[in-house]
Parts: structure tokens; sequence; C-alpha cells
């Protein structure tokens, strides 16, 4: 036993508080032929110097795994002796790639791409995932959609988000979100209330956590249908049975250059073009043209994004506002602008205020991290200190109103002394196909009620 314990493969995850996890729970939390040493954390603030805890790593792993930050993989290679980094993030650029696997062979290791069927859970109960080719292209409004469409025609639908466990992991294992004082309860950040906020206002009970296989056997028992709402551009930790997979004609050409994009678009089985009343027809049909020459069987369909706001027009009409965005999607999702921008062009905001100006705090060091953000407003909150430093930059703000598109709520979350105006912005797919697709796929489910 002893002998075989030391043979193992030493491993290095490098993740960002989700697929990592997942990778390591499905892949090597039983596995006696391999070793991981470490986790690396990026992308993400405040997620290393921590462990992932001995209760959910299992008995191989009696004091957990210690999570390092991801700058120092050299050094942890070299340390303890790595044989194997394996990547377990997405939304990273073809080269990004290649840049880490290069920093791990300098350093002696192996560099690894896990497999989608290596990492996938099968369920006992039918799989819609929605996926997408890049962060910020409209996952959740296209999750929301579907969910809406399937309880429309007498289904129970549970929705199971890919992971956010930014806090205390052992608590986090299994989350269960039914009501908006769940989020309040389990000390949600801004991050994961933009995606479950908005399907617990519809009526939808929402799952997350870290250990999927217990996640999704519980989920089993609420649902007729289990709705995967991916993250970034990762593919689904559950087995789909359809997969949707998302593309974003405002970034024409992502969809061939991003990891693991890519992967989701070829899996897919539908394909859907979105936000084509915001991009040009040639960036449409460029997207479409990559999209049927790497996946020609998927069904292509075009969908609208729509937008509206929660106030009468005259409120923003005229004014000069501050635009609060969503924020991975114009930081590591690299949108120059997101529904905030859209909703002020279309109401006819006068002026648009230089949100990088007032920054404060950990607010301007977001600015700094990604410098092409300038008068859009990232609604970042990983910690009270975010919220604190965002709540105070946009009261420094020089404007009329504010125009916030995280689809959280923010005004329960921080007191500003302008009007604040909450952006919606849902799907309209183009023509039937998708509704046909969906209904086509249900037929052979029978409702529980």
């Amino acid at each position: 036993m002893l002998d075989e314990l030391m043979a193992r493969k030493k491993v290095i995850i490098l993740g960002a508080a989700g697929r990592d996890f997942q990778n390591f729970n499905v892949m090597f939390r039983n596995n006696r032929y391999y070793e991981v040493v470490a986790f690396t954390a990026a992308q993400i603030p405040y997620i290393s110097d921590r462990k992932y805890p001995k209760v959910l790593s299992g008995k191989l792993y009696p004091k957990g795994v210690q999570i390092y930050d991801e700058s120092e993989l050299p050094t942890l290679i070299k340390k303890f002796g790595v044989e194997r980094c394996m990547l377990a993030y997405s939304d990273l650029p073809y080269d990004e790639v290649m840049h880490k696997a290069s920093i791990a062979n300098a350093a002696g290791a192996e560099f690894w791409l896990a497999s989608p069927v290596e990492t996938m859970i099968k369920s006992k109960k039918p799989v819609i995932a929605v996926c997408a080719v890049r962060t910020g292209c409209g996952k959740s409004q296209t999750s929301r959609y579907v969910a809406i469409l399937l309880r429309n025609l007498g289904y129970r639908v549970v929705v199971v988000r890919h992971p956010m466990p930014y806090g205390d992991l052992a608590k986090q294992a299994v989350q269960r979100f039914e009501t908006l004082k769940d989020l309040d309860t389990q000390k949600t950040t801004i991050e994961e209330r933009e995606d479950y906020e908005p399907h617990i206002r519809n009526g939808f009970v929402v799952y997350a956590g870290v250990d999927y296989e217990r996640i999704l056997r519980q989920a089993e028992k609420e649902a007729d249908v289990i709705l995967w709402d991916g993250g970034n551009n990762d593919w689904p930790f559950f087995k789909p049975d359809l997969m949707i997979t998302v593309a974003d004609p405002l970034r024409a050409g992502n969809e061939l250059t991003y990891y693991p994009g890519e992967t989701t678009a070829k899996m897919a089985d539908i394909l859907l073009i979105n936000k084509v009343n915001s991009a040009s027809k040639a960036d449409v049909e460029r997207v479409r043209m990559n999209l049927a020459k790497i996946n020609p069987k998927a069904k292509i369909v075009l969908a609208e994004s729509v937008v509206s706001i929660n106030a009468p027009a005259s409120s923003i009409h005229g004014k000069k506002a501050l635009l609060v965005e969503d924020g991975p999607t114009i930081t590591h999702g690299n949108m120059l602008f997101g529904a905030a921008y859209v909703a002020a062009k279309q109401y006819g905001v006068k002026e648009i205020a230089t949100a990088k100006f007032y920054a404060v705090g950990e607010i301007r060091a977001m600015f700094e991290k990604y410098p092409y953000l300038n008068k859009e407003l990232p609604a970042v909150g990983y910690s009270k200190r975010q919220i604190r430093d965002l709540e105070t930059t946009v009261n420094k703000a020089q404007c009329d109103v504010i125009i916030s598109a995280t689809p959280t709520d923010l005004g329960r979350l921080i007191k500003t002394r302008k009007p604040l105006i909450n952006v919606g912005y849902e799907l309209a797919p183009i023509g039937k196909e998708l509704d046909a697709e969906i209904k086509a796929f249900v037929a052979g489910i029978k409702p529980t009620g």
C-alpha cells in the first residue's frame, strides 16, 4: 500500500475555483495512480491561500490540498517534483494556453488538457446544457428562455449553475437557492447573484457548489429536466442530452480562438448566434460560416438580445449616466461594452460618465488590470471591501443617473446617491426553430406535474 502511494504521479491543477474542483472530484479524488499536490488559482481574486478541505478531498487526502497563486507554478513544480500540470479553467485565448504549457514544460512537467468525456457525470434525468464560446455571449438569458419554455410545457425544471465557490468550500459543497433570502444567508458575491438571482425571480430553484455528483443527485429529486447553466465558455459538468452553445457576433472570430469555446461549439446540437440586433450583418454571417464549418451537424439559430429598463424612458433621456455592466462580461470576457451601453444609446442618454476617473481602491485596481476599460464600470464584488469600493466609486461619479446592467439588483447591495435604473435583457429567438428543437427533444418525456 505504501509503495503504491509513493509511486503516484504528482499533479498540479491550474484553476479558478470551479472546473479545477470538478476535475479533482471525478478524476483524482479516489485515484491511486495520481496525487494532486496543489491547486493554483487565477482569474478571480481572493481564491488562493486556502485549502480544498479534507471533508471534500477524500481518504487519499487527509490534510486536504493547498491552493496557491498561479504565479508560483514554476516553484511549485520543482518543490513537489510535479510530473503533470492540468489546465482546468476557461475563456483563455489559445496563445495564453500555450504560454502556460511552456511554463509547465520549462519547469519539467507535462501539460495536460482533460477531455469532456472523462469529466462529465451522467444524470438519471434528461439534461439540457447551455454553454458558450466566450464569457458574456448570453448563456444566462438563453437558460432563462429555455427554463420558462419548459415550464410552460408542464415540466419541472431545476437549474444547476457552473460553480462559483469563493467562500468556505466545505459549507458550499451543495448549495440550494430558492429565495432571494437564500442569497443573503449563504453570503453570495455579486458575481454569484448575477447568475442565480434572475432564475430565482422567475420561480426556479438553483443549485451550485463544489461537489457536483451530490448536487446532481439532489437536483434530480426535484426535476423532470435538469438545465445546466454554464460558466465562461466551459463545457458542462453533466453529460448533456441536448447541448446549446451560444456565440456572439460582437466578437466575431473568437469562436475559433478561445479555449475551450471552440470545443463547446463542436459539441453542440444547437448553435445559437445571439445579439444579431446589435451586430453587423457581416459579423453575423462570419460567425455563422465559422460555426457551420466546425460543426456542420448542428442546427444554427439566430436570436436578438432585447434590452429594457425598469423606469420610464424620460428617466435617462438627455441625462448624463454612469454605466455599470456585468463584471465578468467586460473583464475577462473582453467586451468593450455591455447592456447598459446598449440601453443608454437606445433611450437617448446625452453623455456617458467616464467611470475610470472615479474609481477607488480595488475598483481602481480592476481598471489597471483591464486597461481597455474606461467608461463602463464592472460590477465586481468578490468581497465586502470590493463592494464598499464599488459603492464609493458609484457615488463619486459626476452624473445624473446610474444605469446598471448587472443581472442582480445592485440597489440591494449598495446605497446610491443618484437614481439607479436597472437594465434587463432577454433572449428573443428569430423564428420558431429554437422552440421546435426543444419541444422535439422533450416530446418523449412525461411531465410529473
